[in-house]
């Protein structure tokens, strides 16, 4: 690896003002480099420095480049930094991870204008209620907040129920045993999960939230309570406006072409 991307970003600053202000010339030594660099990284930029100045690069030259590399550490910092890993399972020593439940309690608690949610299952009863209270009652404190469901509703195997009757059961059961709020979220479906050809049959797999469409987290998780707590689930969660509005739009175009469809009465 080259000498230079060993540095920190003090270091590659403190180089760069020392040559710009004279007080660094060069050739370089041990010594003079030592107040900037430690440890076994120090003969290597020395000889880099050396290098660099005999191929013909100028004190002011080499002070940019650092500079550069500088501003491109700091830029690198930043994108690392809107980016979270999540986690469902157990707790490993040393593991840099945010727990599923949190970080979904988080979103929701902060939404202020809109979100999404897509998920393959949802649990019913007192953990559905559990999962999504925080929700339901953001929304009925505030009016504004927009918030679209997109769930898999399904047909069991063998089951010639008219989808018109299945459609009615579950929005009946999302209202009685999964949302406790008072206002509810529009929901929407594929209703090509509802098929009952098995050739042309398909499912609403995927598992994500979109918040303000500025955050978004994407997830192997369902919204169960054993994705949330007991499952082990990986998922990241992403402070990226670019990324979130481009998830969102993918969901609202596929209802403009009515491929994903809003379940009658949610």
């Amino acid at each position: 690896m080259a000498p230079f991307l060993l540095l920190s970003r003090p270091a590659l600053n403190g180089i760069a003002e020392a040559l710009e202000t004279g007080r660094l010339r060069l050739p370089a030594t041990s010594v003079s480099i030592s107040s900037y660099v430690i440890g076994s990284h120090l003969s290597k930029v020395v000889a880099e420095l050396n290098q660099l100045h005999q191929q013909g690069m100028t004190v002011s030259h080499i002070a940019y480049m650092l500079r550069l590399l500088s501003s491109e550490r700091a830029a690198s910092q930043v994108k690392q930094d809107q980016i979270d890993l999540v986690w469902t399972g157990p707790e490993v020593l040393g593991a840099e991870s945010r727990d599923t439940g949190i970080v979904v309690r988080e979103l929701f608690s902060s939404a202020a204008s809109s979100v999404l949610i897509s998920s393959f299952a949802i649990d019913q009863g007192a953990k559905g209620y559990e999962l999504f209270r925080p929700l339901a009652n953001r929304m009925d404190a505030n009016p504004d907040l927009n918030v679209r469901m997109f769930l898999n509703v399904k047909r069991q195997y063998n089951n010639t129920t008219p989808t018109s009757a299945l459609l009615r059961q579950f929005a009946e059961t999302f209202r009685q045993h999964v949302w406790p709020g008072q206002r509810l979220p529009e929901v929407f479906h594929d209703p090509r999960a509802l098929e009952l050809s098995t050739h042309s049959n398909a499912c609403l797999h995927a598992k994500c939230v979109v918040v303000d469409e500025e955050r978004v987290f994407i997830t192997s998780a369902n919204f169960t309570e054993a994705a949330h707590q007991r499952n082990i689930e990986a998922g990241v969660l992403l402070s990226n406006r670019v990324t979130a509005r481009a998830i969102r739009s993918q969901f609202e175009m596929l209802v403009t072409q009515k491929i994903l469809q809003r379940v009658p009465g949610l």
